[in-house]
C-alpha cells in the first residue's frame, strides 16, 4: 500500500496548504487576514455551548461497549448526523469478553501467597501455572527477550494496550502474566484478547516495583492460577457519516475526524470521551454545509476501552483502495476536562503521533493553534493506546488531540458533566476545525496563489507524562 510519507503527498498534491506559500518566496508571503478570514468561516461557527449540552446528554448514563447504555448514545449520535444531512451508517461488530461472575485469581511468589486477590485480566484464559519470572518492562514489539519462553512475564502498563503486551509475551513463549499498574492504589486495569490462552493477573505499581527490585538479587518462582473464566460474546458499534463533496468538485480524497463514544464500566465518561464526540459532532454541524472538494468522514468508535475494537474494525473493513483516499486522521479523546487544581491540574493539549514524528495532520493542528483561540503553538509527542493507530498503520497521516497528563477522575465515576471545560472544548474544536477545512475547502491543497495560505509555524517534540 502507498504510504502517505510528506513527501509523497506533496508529489500527490495534497500536502498542507502553506507548502504552497513557501515555495513563492518573499513576494508572496502568506496574507494573515486571508488565512484568518478561511478560518473564521469555521471557527465562528462553532459553540461551545453546543458541545457542553451534548457532553451532558452522553454523560447521563455508562456507554460500556455491549452494553444499552452504548447502544443508546450511539443512536443518538446517529440522530444528529442524519440531521444535519450525513450519509449516517450505524456498523456493529462483535467482541468477546470475560464472565463477569464466579471468575477468580491467586497469585504466589516463592510460596508466599499474596494477601489480596488479584485483579484478573479481561478474558484472561483459566489454568494454573508455575514459572520463573522475568521482569520485561512495557513488553513492547521487539523488546521482550527470547529468555521468556516458559517462564511467567512480569509486565509494566504503559505506551501500547494491554492485550498487546500480552500477545508479545505469548509470542515468546510466555507461560503466565503478571502485569503491574502505572498509578497508586489500584489493580483494577485490564485486557486480554479473545484467544489468548495465558493466564494474566494485575497487581499494584508497589508491589510490582517491588518485585521488580527483588529480582535483581534474587531468583522469584511463582504460580498463578485463574479459574472460572470464559468469553460471552457481545456487541459494539461504530458510528459513521459522510457528506461527499459537490461531483464537480471531487478531488477523490477524504478527511477524517473521530473519537471514541464508549466509556469504562461504570464511569459517565464525559471527558473520557463525550468530549471529543462533542466536537466531532459540532464540526459535522458546522461543516454540513460549506463548500469543499473533500469527502468529509465523521465517525465515533465503539469499544475503545475495550483495546481499540471499533476503530480496528473500522480500518480492517477499508479496501486498499478506499484507505489511500484517506489523506488525514484527526482524533480527539479527552479534550474537556477543567483543571483539578493542587497538585494534578489538568495538562495542556498535545497531538500525539504512534511514531513520534511530525506529519500533516499535527504540521496543520500547530499551525491552526497559533491561528485560532489557543493562540499557541501546539506540540507534538509519542502515544498510541487511541483510535489514530489503526489508521497510522494503513499508512494514513494521524494524530490524537488529547490534554495531558490525564487528570485524577480518569476513569473514575467523577468523570462528570461538572468536570468539563467550555474554553478548552472550544479550543480544541478551532484547532482541528481550522485544519480539517485547510484540507477540504476547494481552493486547497493547489495553492499557486499563496496569499490564501496559512504560514507554517515551529513546534517541537514534548515528551509528556500520560497515565
Amino acid at each position: 500500500m502507498y504510504k502517505k510519507t510528506m513527501a509523497g503527498l506533496l508529489a500527490a498534491g495534497v500536502a498542507f496548504s502553506f507548502q504552497g506559500a513557501m515555495a513563492q518566496g518573499p513576494a508572496q508571503a502568506p496574507n494573515v487576514q486571508s488565512s484568518s478570514a478561511f478560518d473564521n468561516k469555521v471557527i465562528k461557527k462553532i459553540s461551545a455551548d453546543n458541545m457542553y449540552s451534548t457532553v451532558a446528554k452522553l454523560s447521563q448514563q455508562p456507554r460500556e461497549a455491549g452494553t444499552p447504555g452504548e447502544l443508546t448514545g450511539a443512536q443518538y449520535i446517529k440522530s444528529q448526523f442524519e440531521k444535519y444531512g450525513y450519509e449516517t451508517e450505524l456498523q456493529p461488530f462483535p467482541f468477546y469478553e470475560t464472565k463477569a461472575e464466579n471468575v477468580s485469581g491467586s497469585l504466589t511468589v516463592n510460596r508466599q501467597s499474596y494477601t489480596y486477590t488479584p485483579h484478573v485480566f479481561s478474558g484472561s484464559y483459566s489454568s494454573e501455572v508455575t514459572g520463573q519470572i522475568l521482569y520485561v518492562g512495557k513488553a513492547l514489539a521487539g523488546s521482550v527477550p527470547d529468555e521468556v519462553k516458559g517462564k511467567i512475564a512480569l509486565i509494566e502498563r504503559g505506551d501500547i494496550p494491554f492485550f498487546e503486551k500480552i500477545q508479545n509475551v505469548l509470542n515468546k513463549g510466555a507461560i503466565g502474566v503478571i502485569m503491574f499498574n502505572s498509578i497508586e492504589g489500584t489493580n483494577q486495569f485490564g485486557q486480554a484478547s479473545y484467544g489468548q490462552n495465558i493466564p494474566a493477573v494485575a497487581i499494584t505499581k508497589g508491589e510490582g516495583l517491588a518485585l521488580v527490585e527483588k529480582l535483581k538479587t534474587e531468583t522469584l518462582t511463582s504460580t498463578i492460577k485463574v479459574s472460572g473464566s470464559g468469553y460471552v460474546e457481545k456487541t459494539s458499534y461504530n458510528v459513521i457519516a459522510k457528506l461527499k463533496p459537490h461531483k464537480n468538485k471531487d478531488n477523490g480524497q477524504v478527511v477524517m475526524v473521530g473519537a471514541h463514544h464508549d466509556s469504562v464500566r461504570g464511569g459517565p465518561g464525559a471527558n473520557d470521551d463525550a468530549s471529543g464526540v462533542s466536537a466531532v459532532l459540532e464540526l459535522a454541524r458546522v461543516m454540513a454545509n460549506m463548500p469543499t472538494d473533500t469527502e468529509l468522514r465523521f465517525v465515533t468508535f465503539g469499544a475503545e476501552e475495550k483495546g481499540l475494537l471499533g476503530s480496528y474494525h473500522y480500518a480492517g473493513t477499508l479496501s486498499d483502495q478506499e484507505a489511500d483516499r484517506i489523506v488525514a486522521h484527526f482524533q480527539m479523546d479527552m479534550i474537556g476536562s477543567k483543571d483539578a487544581g493542587g497538585d494534578n491540574p489538568a495538562g495542556g493539549l498535545i497531538m500525539y503521533t504512534i511514531d513520534g514524528k511530525k506529519n500533516l495532520v499535527t504540521d496543520l493542528g500547530a499551525s491552526a493553534g497559533a491561528r485560532t483561540a489557543a493562540a499557541e503553538v501546539i506540540p507534538y509527542g509519542k502515544l498510541g493506546r487511541s483510535d489514530h493507530q489503526p489508521f497510522h498503520e494503513l499508512g494514513i497521516p494521524a494524530a490524537l488531540f488529547i490534554h495531558s497528563p490525564v487528570e485524577e477522575w480518569y476513569h473514575t465515576p467523577a468523570d462528570t458533566i461538572d468536570k468539563i471545560d467550555k474554553n478548552k472544548l472550544q479550543e480544541t474544536a478551532e484547532i482541528v476545525g481550522a485544519s480539517v477545512y485547510q484540507i477540504a475547502r476547494p481552493d486547497t491543497p493547489a495553492l499557486d496563489h499563496a496569499r490564501v495560505a496559512p504560514g507554517p509555524v515551529d513546534y517541537d517534540f514534548e515528551n509528556r507524562p500520560v497515565q
